[in-house]
């Protein structure tokens, strides 16, 4: 099931976001029960496939990292993917990030500027939480930028991520794909809990009336970044449960595809050893 699944999400031609249910459990036979109890079971192999590239990384053995790409509409559910998936794994392998709007500092640079800065070391897990896909989202819809340097964009944003994989990255981008209706209801669930009013920013409700210009955006911005290198992933998000098994297994599945084993010992064991007897 889950060698296909990758296979069963991939971006590989034209996008129409509308052909595609956001509520669908795409490679899952099982019910919500069974996707948590898979998911809290993938914890042992997800944290020791991370400890075998935090090790590798650690020692220079393998300059391997991994950088998982989330984006998604408001609500999608990135930090819900950073909380149950990411979770599983050791914090100290784990580099997060959350871009927000740019910094002044950040604007006097290329777009792809702090995005560079982010990027994981060796033996790390990189997750961003939004990215430099922002600035092709944003910056068509709310017209920030001509369609010249869009074009411009997209060709900057293949090379880098190209170049990220012949340096040694592993490249996983996932879409978390949600309806204006499964929007809808988490922000009116947001507004009926005040545990939840913190998350509730009135300013998505700005963006949300512009929900079809975003669509448009996100299928020109994946169809064009969606190669061989770095393909994208089209995550069905309507179903939170589904959706963080998808990002589970499919992240578990490109560790496990690395076929890391553990560095070898740059010291003499048996020596090692002996001596500690005598201690």
């Amino acid at each position: 099931m889950s060698d296909s699944l990758a296979s069963q999400l991939v971006v590989s031609e034209h996008l129409d976001l509308t052909m595609y249910d956001s509520r669908a459990t795409t490679g899952f036979d099982g019910k919500k029960a069974d996707a948590k109890k898979a998911l809290a079971a993938m914890g042992a192999e997800l944290g020791d496939l991370q400890e075998r590239l935090f090790a590798n990384g650690r020692s220079g053995a393998s300059p391997t990292r991994v950088l998982v790409v989330l984006q998604g509409m408001d609500t999608s559910g990135k930090g819900g993917i950073v909380r149950h998936v990411a979770g599983l794994a050791d914090p100290q392998g784990l580099d997060i990030t959350s871009f927000k709007q740019p910094t002044a500092e950040e604007l006097e640079h290329d777009f792809l500027w702090r995005i560079e800065k982010a990027l994981p070391q060796p033996g790390m897990i990189g997750i961003f939480d939004r990215s430099h896909y922002e600035d092709v989202l944003i910056g068509r819809v709310r017209k920030l930028a001509g369609l010249e340097e869009l074009a411009r964009r997209y060709a900057a944003i293949n090379e880098f991520e190209a170049a990220f994989v012949e340096s040694g990255g592993v490249l996983l981008k996932c879409f978390l794909h949600i309806s204006a209706v499964d929007q809808k209801e988490r922000l009116a669930a947001r507004l009926d809990d005040p545990s939840k009013h913190w998350k509730f920013n009135v300013g998505d409700l700005d963006e949300r009336m512009l929900w079809d210009e975003y669509q448009e955006a996100y299928e020109i911005a994946i169809e064009r970044c969606s190669t061989s290198r770095a393909p994208w992933h089209l995550v069905p998000s309507g179903r939170k449960w589904y959706r963080n098994w998808a990002v589970a297994t499919l992240l578990t599945d490109r560790l496990r595809e690395l076929d890391l084993s553990w560095p070898a010992a740059d010291f003499d064991v048996e020596a090692a050893k002996a001596r500690l007897a005598t201690m």
